[in-house]
């Protein structure tokens, strides 16, 4: 029986994981050893899974991380305060499910932004839809499209995220414009219900980061949105960068 057309009706649906499924059962001659609906059964698992690899793929993509890192190869051995029971209970996202929020601070080079981004990997992994912004891209980002008229659009974009990742922040003070950006960005975000979680990086400590605003107002109905409901990982310690950089200059790739 020649199955030419059944393959391309099944790409012509995108159906790829059935396809790729279908034409090896053919060339192994698996499907004679199966019943109607055990090759059913075969056929579905298999675009299933093709859907959700291209799902997570592409939640991966659309999220830019500023590191390609993951769970499994976070560094525990370094002192610097991360305790590995705890990471791994955030990394199983159900603070995600609770629309809680992660606060990761600590000195440059701890590891903050990697950890972010690891956990942002797991969360597209389990299905979430994920954003990671240097917070000084996303300010200006917002500024841009504010002159272009794109900003409802972005405003709208960053709402619908399950997790937003905003990195390095406070590393300079806020002005007028970006405080009241920053308190819509949250408060679409975050209503009394907690709608979306978020991750914050910061090397300043939380207790330091009222005065970043400069304006009490707003810093309040900013930080009560995303603090209360936050868990901590305040990293220290000496740099990361610096100490892999030793090492590879101890050992030299020859």
């Amino acid at each position: 029986m020649n199955y030419e057309e059944t393959f391309r009706k099944m790409k012509a649906m995108r159906m790829l994981g059935m396809h790729e499924a279908f034409k090896l059962s053919l060339e192994t001659k698996q499907h004679q050893q199966l019943a109607s609906d055990q090759l059913i059964h075969l056929l579905i698992e298999a675009e299933y899974e093709d859907r959700q690899n291209r799902k997570i793929h592409r939640y991966l993509k659309a999220a830019r991380f500023r590191y390609q890192s993951c769970v499994e190869e976070i560094d525990f051995s370094a002192p610097r305060g991360l305790e590995k029971n705890q990471l791994l209970r955030l990394a199983s996202c159900q603070f995600l499910e609770r629309k809680e929020n992660i606060l990761i601070t600590g000195s440059t080079g701890v590891g903050k932004s990697y950890l972010a981004s690891a956990l942002g990997h797991q969360a597209c992994m389990r299905g979430f839809k994920v954003l990671y912004y240097n917070s000084a891209k996303l300010f200006a980002q917002l500024k841009m499209s504010r002159a272009d008229g794109s900003y409802l659009k972005l405003i709208n974009r960053l709402e619908k995220q399950d997790l937003l990742i905003i990195d390095d922040f406070g590393l300079h003070p806020l002005d007028e414009e970006n405080r009241l950006m920053l308190l819509e960005v949250i408060e679409d975000r975050q209503d009394r219900h907690g709608r979306r979680s978020t991750i914050v990086t910061s090397q300043l400590p939380v207790i330091k980061w009222h005065e970043l605003f400069g304006e009490r107002t707003i810093a309040d109905a900013v930080l009560d949105r995303i603090v209360h409901t936050a868990h901590r990982l305040e990293l220290k310690g000496e740099s990361m960068r610096k100490k892999k950089s030793s090492i590879n200059r101890k050992n030299p790739v020859s």
